[in-house]
């Protein structure tokens, strides 16, 4: 017997979709585009509120769901901090909100080797605190949606970007949020109309594999693309997609059962390295949201329900992957996950289409129809069903980069860290998916042993999987640091990194040598220098594509990029410790991103202070300086290094520190530094100047000199 019961999470409307921001504008009133970007922003924000209250006490915010990432405190201040972040960094706010709060919330949102989950570093704040602090914030981007120029099309370049930014954030945390909670104890939760699942239970349908014909896929798409795209999406691929057989259903939790009742999860043969690792690391017999006894049920949101065998099994990569070898092995077939050129040719070939304006979604997806999965044979597409909806589908691709791909300078650590080759691509989107994520050009990928509302289907085919190479370190910039770091010096100057920690610790002398803080420590050389005499170093810079560099080095010794030699020609290089004789130092270093001028409190009690080549580049020196005596123990020394390089491209010229007239007279750098550092500081000894030399091409480099003072910490 069928029981149906279906209506809106929200009630009645449906959440409005993701602004067109690309077209043919002539006829279009730019004050209606602003009407519905508040719109679509209010209507984002209320959703993610909303979310929040299925929280029973203040304690389910503080109690973590699972060991590996934060409370849900964290994430219900993180996209209003990334927001404010981004906001500032465009220059469109004055100014932080909160730097209290947006330093405890800014970062350690993946399950990432340097992230910070160290619960004795954190003083959450009060739940009506975060509260009144997204009200204060959602306040500040209202009047900027309403006061701030708008011209089309809007492009990675326009000022209403980091805003589309910060909306479609929010909704991949909407998401995210809604698997933590499931993942949290239900006596912390609470029932809520506007969370309300799927009551539609029946006999699951029988599987069958349907013939998808080959033929060519474009991926990708460009600049003046309908809707607000993340970094992946840009660029373009072009490839022929063989003829192949595709499940016509998503995998059941009937069809899932077959395996488990096999002993699937028991026989190593059906489970690949990785998988048999998480697979006895996680004692697994049956997928996470199952629950045995006498009879499975399954664990939604806010309750467990009895097993509704029609729904979609959800279920990590190492799971789908084994259960198809198993189906392989049963069937005969060439059994495997899709591969992402696969999932692309099934949607061109169902003729699914993207989620219309004002109606709902002809699939599960948009939290247009509930907030649960529902049966697998509810949502046709032509011959298939939920192509698109109900859960994100696994595929056998690890994220990589189209061609052509560039990083978004507002964002540059959203896919970067994904190009590891341990982060595998989802296709589809959930039912919680909104926004971004229910478009064709939606790349999301998760680390394989990760829960995320998905599930997968299998197809038949012969054909190899050619797995596009995942590996990525071949954005100039971090390639020219790399080098600049690890690799060869030129015209006889030292390498700049060792050099400037060398002349550090010459100064430091006597003094003690415990601590060391390498702030805009880049690739990380010099953190590593400086732990030849430091019992502990840590490195701390702005972009998360620097840390990882350094992080990189720490956790694997090596360090592979590309060096431009002349216009598309590159060549290839592999850095290591060892060859710097710095092998012995990994265990004494961390690496973390950070903001030198909103710093978290544990980054204090430090005997050595580095900032090398930082203050021409901080929004606001002077606050970095007025404030940095606090992290310096009283004796300790701060080595300041820079160019002087003032550009208002990254420091507004009010916040200049020298580099001016003053009173009709020449200001200069070390002027400033005197005056603001001379509260608290003395300084030791005559500027140095320090050379350094950075390699562009084989027949380019910038040589310059950086000045080197030092300064005391008196008081």
């Amino acid at each position: 017997m069928t029981v149906v019961e279906h209506f809106h999470p929200s009630g009645s409307a449906l959440l409005q979709r993701t602004p067109e921001i690309h077209g043919p504008y002539q006829d279009i009133d730019p004050e209606t585009k602003r009407i519905e970007i508040r719109e679509y922003y209010a209507a984002v924000s209320d959703r993610y509120e909303s979310l929040f209250q299925v929280l029973a006490c203040d304690q389910a915010y503080y109690e973590k769901a699972i060991p590996l990432r934060h409370p849900l405190i964290f994430y219900y201040g993180h996209t209003a901090t990334f927001f404010v972040n981004k906001l500032v960094l465009a220059k469109l706010l004055p100014e932080h909100i909160d730097p209290r709060l947006e330093s405890i919330f800014a970062v350690g949102v993946d399950e990432m080797s340097w992230d910070d989950l160290d619960e004795t570093h954190y003083e959450w704040p009060s739940v009506a605190e975060v509260k009144a602090y997204r009200a204060k914030f959602r306040s500040a981007v209202l009047n900027l949606i309403d006061e701030m120029p708008l011209h089309f099309p809007i492009t990675w370049d326009s000022d209403w970007w980091p805003v589309l930014m910060g909306i479609e954030h929010e909704l991949i945390h909407l998401e995210t949020s809604t698997v933590l909670i499931r993942q949290h104890r239900l006596e912390y939760l609470q029932s809520q109309p506007a969370w309300s699942p799927f009551r539609e239970h029946a006999e699951a349908p029988s599987n069958e594999l349907l013939a998808v014909t080959g033929g060519s896929v474009h991926l990708g798409r460009n600049q003046e693309g309908m809707h607000y795209g993340w970094d992946n999406e840009y660029g373009a691929r072009t490839v022929g997609v063989e003829e192949f057989k595709a499940s016509r259903f998503l995998v059941s939790n009937a069809e899932f059962l077959g395996f488990v009742d096999a002993g699937g999860y028991g026989n190593d043969a059906y489970w690949d390295e990785e998988g048999t690792q998480w697979r006895e690391f996680a004692q697994a017999g049956h997928p996470v949201f199952w629950i045995p006894g006498a009879h499975w049920r399954l664990r939604l949101m806010t309750e467990e329900v009895a097993m509704p065998w029609n729904w979609p099994a959800e279920v990590n990569y190492h799971e789908a992957k084994a259960f198809c070898n198993w189906k392989a092995e049963q069937s005969g077939e060439p059994i495997r996950l899709p591969t992402e050129d696969e999932w692309y040719r099934l949607y061109d070939v169902a003729g699914v289409s993207e989620v219309p304006a004002g109606a709902p979604a002809a699939a599960n997806v948009q939290l247009d129809h509930a907030a649960s999965c529902c049966p697998v044979n509810r949502f046709a597409h032509g011959d298939f069903f939920d192509v698109v909806g109900n859960v994100w589908q696994w595929t056998e691709t690890p994220m990589y980069p189209f061609d052509g791909f560039e990083v978004n300078k507002l964002y540059d650590d959203f896919t970067t860290p994904t190009f590891d080759n341990q982060h595998n691509l989802m296709k589809g989107g959930s039912w919680a998916s909104c926004g971004n994520e229910t478009l064709r050009s939606a790349r999301y990928a998760f680390r394989r042993h990760f829960f995320q509302h998905a599930g997968f289907r299998y197809v038949s085919s012969h054909a190899e999987v050619k797995e596009p190479n995942a590996y990525y370190e071949s954005d100039r910039q971090m390639s020219e640091y790399a080098e600049f770091h690890y690799g060869d010096t030129w015209f006889d100057v030292p390498n700049f990194p060792a050099a400037v920690a060398q002349f550090s610790i010459n100064a430091l002398g006597d003094r003690p040598a415990r601590n060391a803080l390498d702030l805009g420590c880049a690739s990380g050389r010099a953190t590593f220098e400086l732990a030849q005499h430091f019992d502990h170093v840590t490195g701390i810079d702005f972009s998360a594509r620097f840390v990882g560099q350094g992080a990189e080095m720490a956790e694997q010794g090596v360090l592979r990029y590309t060096l431009t030699e002349e216009g598309d020609l590159v060549s290839y290089r592999t850095a290591t410790l060892e060859q710097h004789g710095l092998q012995e130092t990994t265990g004494k270093v961390a690496f973390y991103q950070g903001d030198a001028c909103n710093l978290k409190p544990q980054f204090s009690g430090y005997d050595l202070i580095m900032a090398v080549n930082l203050i021409d580049r901080l929004y606001s020196p002077s606050q970095f300086l007025g404030q940095v005596h606090e992290r310096l123990n009283v004796g300790g020394l701060l080595v300041v290094a820079s160019p002087y390089t003032w550009l208002e491209e990254h420091t507004p010229k009010d916040q200049w520190v020298g580099g001016f007239k003053k009173d009709g007279e020449s200001y200069t750098t070390l002027d400033g530094l005197r005056d603001i550092l001379g509260e608290h500081f003395v300084q030791v000894g005559e500027p140095h100047k320090l050379e350094f030399v950075i390699r562009e091409t084989q027949h380019k480099f910038q040589h310059s000199f950086s000045e080197a003072t030092v300064w005391e910490r008196i008081r």
